[in-house]
């Protein structure tokens, strides 16, 4: 499955953006999806997981409170909204699918997933 992200952009310190994240095809309402970040010089972050069905999903700790996940398997989309942006959020945004479905462990570790998006930058200035 191919995934193509958008959204990204370059807000103030307290802004928010909603990334969006397409797959091509119904394939794509079948895999669970994650959302990872990456700055230079850094392994990728895990930031959100949700479950094919959409009934679960997991935030990362250092996000909570400010970041959700959802999707839309009628449009085959999946979407991070973020609130309350920080300067650290600053990163190299990253759809991920994986056809395997994470319940409660292993959404966080980006080898588990078998396709990526190209990515999607976020600059948020303070």
């Amino acid at each position: 499955v191919q995934l193509v992200e958008s959204g990204g952009g370059s807000v103030q310190s307290g802004g928010s953006l909603t990334l969006s994240c397409v797959g091509d095809g119904r394939a794509f309402d079948n895999y669970d999806v994650g959302w990872f970040r990456q700055t230079p010089g850094k392994e990728r972050e895990f930031v959100a997981h949700i479950t094919w069905s959409g009934f679960s999903s997991h935030i990362a700790e250092s996000v909570q409170g400010r970041f959700t996940i959802s999707r839309d398997r009628t449009e085959s989309t999946a979407a991070l909204h973020m609130n309350t942006l920080e300067p650290e959020d600053t990163a190299t945004y990253y759809c991920a699918a994986s056809l395997t479905s994470f319940e409660s462990t292993d959404y966080d570790r980006p080898e588990n997933y078998e396709h990526w998006g190209q990515g999607t930058q976020v600059t948020v200035s303070s």
